[in-house]
């Protein structure tokens, strides 16, 4: 038999316990955690069509500050769950309507990647056929860097509009340091 103290003790401890764990438990709970408000590390938009079997990723409009020349980065893939071949059929940014040469359908799990000549002449690309290349150019209608401008893909299964930044191109990783005392930022090594 036990006593009462020893009783009321051990549900004194319990009762303790619970209580610390509640209170652990409940320490975070409704804070906004630093991460919460972060965007993805990509310069460009995104979206998917109506049916959810295309996504168009990193949609983004370059400006080459040096030469002015604008071309249209993005990445487009077929997220289908069934094997239907779709069309990039076009894509206008603001009205301009962006050459598209020699592009095929994509079959599920393919994609199309664009951007600027120079851009796909200096990287690696896969050597597969789900992967489709296409060089973008625009005419520059005065587009400022840091604005956004209304870009709409046309595929055969319907369209996708979003609202495209205007950015620089990424500096090649490498080739070039940062001059604090020089006035233009950046001097090639």
């Amino acid at each position: 038999m036990m006593s009462l103290k020893s009783v009321t003790r051990k549900g004194a401890t319990i009762s303790a316990t619970a209580i610390a764990a509640l209170a652990l438990a409940s320490c975070s709970a409704g804070q906004i955690t630093q991460t919460s408000s972060q965007v993805a590390a990509v310069d460009g938009s995104d979206a998917e069509s109506a049916d959810g079997n295309i996504a168009v990723r990193d949609v983004a409009i370059q400006v080459e500050p040096d030469t002015n020349e604008a071309s249209l980065k993005f990445t487009a893939l077929n997220q289908a769950y069934t094997d239907e071949q779709i069309t990039l059929e076009s894509i206008s940014v603001d009205g301009q309507d962006v050459s598209l040469p020699g592009l095929e359908p994509i079959g599920r799990t393919d994609t199309i990647v664009g951007n600027s000549q120079d851009w796909l002449d200096a990287q690696p690309q896969a050597d597969n056929d789900r992967i489709q290349y296409v060089a973008t150019e625009l005419d520059n209608e005065d587009y400022g860097i840091g604005g956004y401008r209304a870009v709409t893909f046309t595929f055969s299964n319907g369209d996708i509009e979003v609202n495209a930044a205007i950015t620089a191109p990424q500096m090649h990783a490498g080739e070039n340091d940062r001059d604090v005392s020089s006035t233009e930022g950046y001097k090639a090594n």
